[in-house]
């Protein structure tokens, strides 16, 4: 097996309906842009309150995707 190297991005995805959609969310936009997702990792989970209520769902995630070099 070829050795290979994955590069990690965090990202933030929102929704006002759940923490799945948000997380679901932050993976759509970037598979537009990154090639070959890999694992997703959420690594945190919290709410925008606005007057009492929640007004959406953040979920903060780690997602990788092999590195084919640049930056």
């Amino acid at each position: 097996m070829a050795e290979s190297v994955y590069k990690i991005v965090e990202l933030v995805g929102t929704s006002p309906e759940s923490w799945e959609k948000a997380a679901e969310a932050a993976v759509r936009k970037a598979s537009a842009s990154l090639r070959d997702l890999r694992i997703a990792e959420v690594s945190e989970l919290d709410m925008h309150i606005k007057d009492g209520k929640v007004e959406a769902y953040r979920a903060r995630i780690k997602v990788s995707f092999k590195y084919e070099g640049g930056q």
